[in-house]
């Protein structure tokens, strides 16, 4: 284990925004992980749990304990008559175990594609898109209990999985660090085109698509949106972002024909999207609600701003900080509860703000 002083974490986050760690380790191992927090435990610094850095911002100040970046790698294939288990290392990118995944024709995270980040970020916000979850299909999460230094294996039954959270960061946030995911996919699976953009997509195509032309669709998609990293060069002004930052608002059904009906009333020539959700609740979009309230694409706040191609995506037009980041955050909550009464919640990890406990864990 190789301890490094005063590392600067922006470029270890998709924002490019943050200050430095007072302490920071690379951990490549298991065993890596384990003595990385006993260090932290036994000098009492506070421990930030890392990964893709592509759900975070990380205050301007930095962090003053130590970071702890996931760099576990390494998937393992284990293939049974209908299914096939794939076991990946948190520090494995996450879009290429879903390249893996499709050429091997297996189910189950297709519409997945595409996303930033590392495997370890998987099942802590429950990522999701197109149609899926990663909730859907993880068979266990292999962790590491901090308090006690025991792996264990969680089944998905006791993550505790919801709407873009988990017991790794409600309930147990702190207690684990992800250091393996299981994903029982299908052998030959029907791809997941429930979803209205791919829908529309593959309106005109003849049979059922794929599950590596919904891979595609899903990449295409993403691309025009501005939400694919890996296209982004260095004069995209829209490159530095965490993708969506602020949840899809999911409310009671009472509630949601509220929102319709006041957007019936202001905006009668503009259709208010909504999609059911679990246990009768209704998923507002935030996408919607933020446009709707005034904050268009390629809206400008000084350095900070939103994407020209996405409502949802604050990004980093070159030497923001992240005081102002949360100045637009803030700015943006307001006006959408003002107009529509509905409050917005950050999908990102705010990190350093003065808020932090003892140990954070992000992807």
């Amino acid at each position: 284990m190789i301890i490094r002083n005063n590392i600067p974490l922006a470029p270890l986050t998709t924002l490019n925004i943050g200050g430095p760690a007072r302490y920071f380790v690379e951990a490549v191992s298991e065993d890596e992980v384990r003595e990385a927090v006993l260090y932290a435990e036994e000098r009492r610094l506070e421990l930030l749990v890392i990964g893709g850095g592509s759900n975070l911002l990380v205050a301007d100040e930095g962090w003053p304990g130590m970071a702890l970046k996931i760099a576990v790698r390494g998937t393992i294939k284990e293939v049974r008559a209908r299914h096939t288990i794939f076991i990946a290392g948190a520090g494995e990118p996450w879009d290429a175990i879903v390249d893996h995944a499709v050429l091997e024709n297996c189910g189950g995270i297709e519409c997945l594609s595409g996303i930033p980040g590392t495997v370890g970020g998987t099942p802590v916000q429950n990522v999701g898109a197109y149609g899926q979850e990663a909730a859907e299909t993880i068979a266990y999460v292999r962790v590491l209990e901090i308090a006690s230094g025991a792996v264990l294996e969680l089944d998905n039954s006791n993550c505790a999985f919801a709407y873009r959270a988990s017991i790794f960061n409600t309930t147990g946030r702190g207690r684990y660090i992800v250091l393996k995911v299981a994903f029982h996919l299908a052998n030959s699976g029907r791809p997941r085109i429930d979803y209205a953009d791919l829908k529309k997509y593959f309106a005109a195509t003849a049979g059922a698509p794929t599950l590596r032309q919904v891979r595609e669709a899903v990449m295409a998609i993403r691309r025009a949106k501005g939400m694919l990293l890996e296209d982004a060069g260095a004069g995209d002004e829209d490159r530095h972002n965490a993708g969506s930052f602020f949840k899809n608002p999911v409310v009671s059904a009472g509630e949601a024909d509220r929102v319709q009906a006041l957007a019936e009333r202001r905006l009668p020539q503009i259709a208010m999207p909504r999609y059911s959700a679990e246990h009768g609740m209704i998923k507002l979009s935030a996408a919607w609600l933020v446009e709707q309230a005034g904050f268009h694409k390629g809206y400008t706040l000084g350095p900070v701003g939103i994407s020209r191609k996405h409502a949802l995506a604050i990004v980093n037009r070159g030497g923001a900080t992240a005081r102002e980041v949360l100045t637009l955050k803030e700015q943006i909550e307001q006006r959408v509860l003002d107009v529509w009464g509905v409050q917005l919640h950050p999908e990102p990890a705010l990190v350093g703000f003065g808020d932090c406990g003892k140990t954070r864990a992000h992807p």
